[in-house]
């Protein structure tokens, strides 16, 4: 039995990525699914497990660079409600993987609770931001993890507890396919003073980077004690434009895309900086955007 006809009421065919996507750029995708419930993602796996279809998840597409020709198999997005709680008791906070980080911090802020105001600003889900360990100089989502509940690539669900879990610079040990909720562990403080810590790191990230405009955030990751960033912008790439793709010249680890931009605009310029990185200062940038 196809997708389509196993999944009906939560399946759509051909359909275009672009515009689920910051960048605003990419093809269609063969299918994108929107499972209401647990219950439901575990059997949509379990059925494209059994029939070789590849799965990709998409959260809300801050981080990703879609190619023009599209994406082949599954794209699974836990949109529905039932990913979308936030439940608070006492210190630990319990997050299904598609709630919005800035929804999570206002919650937990809220609640006197702090710990996750290192990531005011940041965007994307709590399920994609576990997996690239998503977080700033003052600190990382990672850092406030104790539980992690997940899917197999073959419909198991298992949980991962603390000494199972270990989080690095934009990288987890959370190699399974698929995140469906998170527990973590804070800390009491008064609303007002997380607010001003909030505040400031805001202030900060506003006045360096475009947030007004169409990006995936930074492109590269920092290599070990550099910035990719100053890198990019010593280079003289601060401005560089291909096609409607921009190096943008208020921060370089950034690339916005205008209007009539495609995915190959992009991908020419990650490769020009990457060249003209490793020609002049010996260095390899790694991407920390995911490119589908």
């Amino acid at each position: 039995m196809s997708l389509l006809a196993a999944f009906p009421e939560i399946t759509q065919a051909n359909q275009p990525l672009a515009p689920l996507t910051w960048m605003k750029v990419g093809g269609l995708a063969q299918y994108i699914v929107h499972p209401r419930n647990f219950d439901e993602a575990q059997a949509v796996v379990a059925h494209c497990h059994e029939n070789g279809l590849p799965i990709h998840v998409l959260g809300s597409g801050s981080n990703v660079l879609i190619r023009d020709e599209g994406v082949s198999g599954v794209v699974l997005m836990l949109t529905a409600p039932e990913f979308s709680q936030v439940s608070i008791e006492g210190t630990h906070v319990k997050a299904g993987a598609g709630v919005v980080l800035s929804h999570l911090i206002t919650e937990t802020v809220k609640a006197g609770l702090a710990g996750l105001e290192v990531l005011v600003g940041i965007p994307g889900t709590v399920g994609g931001a576990l997996r690239g360990n998503s977080g700033g100089r003052s600190g990382d989502i990672g850092q406030c993890v104790s539980r992690v509940t997940v899917l197999t690539s073959a419909g198991e669900r298992c949980q991962r507890q603390e000494d199972e879990l270990a989080f690095a610079y934009r990288t987890s040990s959370i190699n399974e396919l698929l995140i469906l909720e998170a527990e973590f562990k804070l800390y009491a403080d008064s609303p007002d003073e997380i607010t001003k810590r909030m505040r400031k790191l805001w202030i900060m990230k506003k006045a360096t980077q475009p947030l007004a405009s169409q990006s995936a955030g930074c492109v590269f990751k920092n290599p070990r004690g550099m910035s990719a960033g100053s890198l990019i912008d010593q280079a003289g790439l601060k401005g560089t434009r291909i096609g409607g793709a921009e190096i943008s010249d208020r921060h370089a680890n950034f690339i916005v895309t205008h209007p009539g931009a495609t995915s190959v605009d992009v991908l020419r310029l990650v490769d020009l900086a990457r060249s003209k990185i490793n020609e002049q200062f010996g260095v390899q940038l790694e991407l920390e955007i995911q490119v589908w």
